[in-house]
C-alpha cells in the first residue's frame, strides 16, 4: 500500500531537518515494506516568496489529499516586517484549522543519555520524566477577534479568547482517552480564579471527569503548574490546557529535557491524518550551515508513524534507534553540553539514527 505524505518544509533550517525525517521514514520503509509517497508544498516565507501569501490553497488542497502532513519550520527575521495576517506564522494557524487539527500532543520526555543537559538539580531528574502535554490548538486568544481601537490611554491594541463547551470537551476527552493509556493521571492547567473561559474550562472536566473515575484528575492554575514542572517534573503525566497555556508550558518543558531541539509534536482532528511537526522554530541563525538538530522531527515522523498508519513497531524501531544513537555519545551542537566529543552535524546525526535503524 501507497501511502501519501505532504511535505511543509517551510522556512530556515526546515528544509534540513525534514529532508532528515524523510532519509528515515525512506529507510523504515525499506525495512518493514511499506511505500511512502513524498509531495513537498510551499508554506510561510518561502510561500510569501514566491507566491505572496503565507498559505497557496494549493498547499492546503495537497494536505487534505494526503494521509498525513509533515511540517519543518516557519518564520524569520526576513518577514518581520509584515503585518500580523500577512507573516509566515498565519499559515500555522491556517493549515491547522484547514486540516481541522485541534489537539496538540507535546511529549516531553528526558532521554537517560541527556540528564546531565537538564538545567535542573540532578537530583529532580535522576528518575528521568515523561510527560504528555495536550493542547487545544483551534481556539482561544490565538483565534478570537483581534484589532485596535481608542481606550483609556489613546491607541489600544486587542486580542479576544474564547471557548465553546464543545471545544473543551473534545479537548478534555482526548486528553483523558490518552491518560487511561498511560499511568491514568491528568492535569488539567487553567486560570480559573481570573478567567471566565477558565471557569467554563475547569466546569467542563469535572463533568468530564466523572465519565473516566479511573483517572486521577486535578486542577492547576498555569502560574502554579508553571512552577511545579520545574520543581517537580515527575509528578506530571498527562496535562491537558488551552491554546495559549499550552504553547507555553509546552516550550518550558521541553527545555527541562536539555534542548528544544530533542521535542516532537503531533496535530490531530477527527480523521487520522493528522500533522506532525518538531516544536522548535526556524532557527535561522544557523540555516543552511548543517547544524541543525533532526532528532525533534524524526521523532515526529515516528509519531506519525504510530498515530496516522498505526505502525507501532515502526515508531519504536525509530526511537530505540535515537535512544542507541545518544547513548553511544553522538550530539548536536545544542545538546552537547560540557561533554568533550565533537559536534554532529545534520546529517551526520541522521547518518547515524539510520545506522542505528539498520
Amino acid at each position: 500500500m501507497q501511502y501519501k505524505i505532504a511535505l511543509l518544509k517551510g522556512d530556515g533550517i526546515g528544509p534540513e531537518i525534514i529532508d532528515s525525517a524523510v532519509s528515515v521514514m525512506e529507510c523504515i520503509g525499506a525495512k518493514f515494506g511499506h511505500d511512502f509517497q513524498f509531495t513537498p508544498y510551499l508554506i510561510g516565507g518561502a510561500a510569501i516568496d514566491a507566491l505572496g501569501i503565507p498559505l497557496p490553497q494549493e498547499t492546503i488542497d495537497g494536505c487534505l489529499a494526503s494521509d498525513s502532513v509533515m511540517l519543518g519550520a516557519v518564520g524569520g527575521p526576513k518577514w518581520d516586517h509584515l503585518s500580523g495576517e500577512q507573516r509566515p506564522e498565519r499559515a500555522l494557524l491556517g493549515i491547522r484549522a484547514a486540516l481541522g487539527l485541534y489537539t496538540n500532543l507535546r511529549p516531553a520526555k528526558l532521554f537517560p543519555a541527556l540528564r546531565g543537559a537538564s538545567p535542573l538539580r540532578a537530583d529532580l531528574v535522576a528518575a528521568g520524566f515523561d510527560i504528555m502535554i495536550v493542547r487545544e490548538l483551534t481556539g482561544g486568544i490565538y483565534f478570537g477577534e483581534r484589532g485596535y481601537r481608542t481606550g483609556k490611554y489613546g491607541e489600544e491594541a486587542y486580542d479576544t479568547e474564547a471557548y465553546s463547551v464543545t471545544e473543551i470537551e473534545r479537548i478534555g476527552r482526548a486528553a483523558f482517552e490518552i491518560a487511561m493509556k498511560r499511568s491514568k493521571r491528568l492535569a488539567s492547567v487553567d486560570k480559573a480564579n481570573v478567567l471566565e473561559t477558565s471557569r467554563l474550562w475547569r466546569k467542563t472536566m469535572h463533568r468530564l471527569a466523572e465519565e473516566y473515575p479511573e483517572v486521577a484528575y486535578q486542577d492547576l492554575f498555569v502560574d502554579n503548574a508553571a512552577m511545579q514542572l520545574v520543581r517537580d517534573p515527575q509528578q506530571f503525566d498527562v496535562i491537558v490546557t488551552s491554546n495559549m497555556f499550552g504553547d507555553i508550558l509546552s516550550d518550558e518543558a521541553s527545555q527541562l529535557t536539555g534542548s528544544i531541539g530533542m521535542l516532537a509534536s503531533a496535530s490531530l482532528g477527527d480523521t487520522t491524518r493528522g500533522m506532525y511537526e518538531p516544536i522548535h522554530g526556524s532557527a535561522p541563525d544557523i540555516s543552511g550551515q548543517n547544524k541543525a538538530n533532526p532528532i525533534a522531527t524524526i521523532l515526529s515522523a515516528a509519531m506519525m508513524l504510530r498515530y496516522a498508519f498505526g505502525f507501532s513497531a515502526e515508531a519504536q524501531c525509530i526511537e530505540d534507534a535515537v535512544d542507541a544513537v545518544l547513548a553511544a555519545g553522538f550530539r548536536t551542537a545544542d545538546i552537547i553540553g560540557d561533554s568533550e566529543a565533537s559536534a554532529c552535524s545534520c546529517t551526520e546525526m541522521t547518518a547515524e539514527i539510520l545506522k542505528a535503524i539498520g
